[in-house]
């Protein structure tokens, strides 16, 4: 089952640009990465979200991460409480989500035929 790695970030005033642009510009190349996204949530704050094959393939990715990270660390703001500039999570996937199906519409009835009367 696939994992996921989830990372918030909070960018310095007028970094937002560098930041957006340094993702854009990011071809990770790492053994298991699926796919990933950069979701702004608020002002000045993002999160990445990234699948990847499994869990193993997050823990194997860590050092070129923390490469990636170091490429923009100075555009991050300490997001406090201890926790540096990135709050990140990860885990294996437990549910996967698909989207409903489409409701059918019924099939029309057919009108009864009438028979002719023959006289």
């Amino acid at each position: 089952m696939s994992a996921y790695n989830i990372v918030r970030f909070r960018v310095k005033p007028g970094h937002e640009q560098q930041f957006v642009d340094a993702h854009k510009k990011a071809r990770p190349n790492f053994k298991g990465f699926k796919s990933g996204a950069l979701v702004k949530t608020g002002d000045r704050t993002f999160c990445i979200v990234v699948e990847w094959a499994s869990f193993k393939s997050i823990v194997a990715a860590r050092p070129g991460m923390i490469a990636m990270l170091d490429s923009f660390r100075d555009s991050l703001e300490d997001l406090g409480g201890g926790l540096g500039v990135t709050d990140p999570v990860s885990g294996e996937s437990v549910a996967t989500l698909k989207l409903a199906a489409p409701k059918r519409a019924k099939p029309k009835k057919k009108a009864a035929s009438k028979k002719k009367k023959r006289k």
